[in-house]
């Protein structure tokens, strides 16, 4: 890999494989696993956000799961500050560090540095979830138009997520969220090589299936049970537990909940490729350990 300090990134889809592989990397490597995934890191829901067991975090150290509880916020910029201080403390015992995930604005906050956005007061989140939960996303939207016209008509008005989000940072700061966002390119005074792993369209539908079967069986709807009254948090507003909230709501069978959890899964899973496939400093691996080393030679 050459000499200097490097950051390996290693992800794709959910589904596709990253975490054993993460692991065995990680122990080729002797580095620890800095998690890239934004829900993992709340100790609430292991089951629904596939995090590792007890038994792999005993293999090899993980940094960023299980750390904080649903009602700590958190964000892609805490991520990138706090994420780039432990890979400034690794890397003074340790030429190369692993992280590994697939929270695409997590990965590009470290990567490239994203626009240092203030935090969101909770109550001011809990009131802007609460309308779209009553009144649907319209009003918000209308709001947005009239606070950030700009951003308006730059974002994704069907994308909920980042219409509240505007709105959140307008209202926070009082003004426009466009004006705050430079899109800048940050340097890390390190080296990044991005892997992302792929399988044929097939097979990981077929392992997303799977994957949803094996959580059922483990326990995921009593998971689901146990922070149903948090529902409201946006760190819930995610595939597995927004479906499983309209069967504990009596609106679904199990059985249609289920499926539905499946059909969003994949539904994620082309969404992050068509984000990640906009990156051209991604090498794109078929999911295997020798294939990884190829690449980190």
């Amino acid at each position: 890999m050459g000499d200097g300090l490097t950051l390996v990134v290693l992800l794709g889809p959910t589904g596709v494989g990253k975490t054993e592989l993460s692991l065995q990397l990680a122990e080729q490597l002797g580095s620890p696993i800095i998690s890239a995934d934004s829900r993992q890191i709340y100790k609430e829901l292991p089951i629904g956000t596939a995090a590792p067991t007890a038994a792999e975090q005993a293999r090899v150290k993980h940094y960023f799961v299980g750390e904080l509880s649903l009602n700590d916020y958190f964000s892609a910029g805490r991520f990138e500050e706090e994420a780039i201080a432990l890979i400034a403390q690794l890397h003074q015992t340790q030429s190369t560090i692993l992280m590994c995930g697939g929270s695409m604005m997590y990965i590009d906050a470290v990567c490239k540095g994203i626009d240092t956005l203030p935090d969101i007061d909770a109550e001011l989140r809990a009131n802007l979830w609460a309308q779209f939960e009553a009144e649907g996303l319209e009003p918000i939207r209308q709001q947005l138009k009239l606070l950030d016209p700009d951003f308006y008509r730059q974002v994704d008005i069907k994308n909920h997520k980042r219409v509240i989000h505007a709105v959140e940072i307008c209202l926070q700061t009082g003004v426009p969220y466009s004006t705050l966002r430079t899109n800048s390119h940050k340097k890390r005074p390190f080296k990044i090589i991005k892997i992302g792993l792929t399988r044929d369209r097939e097979d990981l539908y077929n392992r997303i299936n799977q994957r949803v079967d094996t959580m059922m069986e483990n326990g995921l709807l009593e998971e689901v049970k146990a922070v149903s009254n948090l529902r409201q948090l946006n760190a819930l507003n995610t595939v597995g537990y927004k479906e499983l909230f309209r069967y504990l709501d009596g609106e679904w069978t199990l059985d249609f909940a289920v499926e539905k959890i499946k059909q969003n899964t994949r539904i994620y899973s082309r969404k992050q490729m068509t984000w990640f496939k906009r990156d051209g400093e991604i090498q794109w691996v078929q999911a295997s350990l020798g294939n990884l080393f190829y690449y980190l030679k």
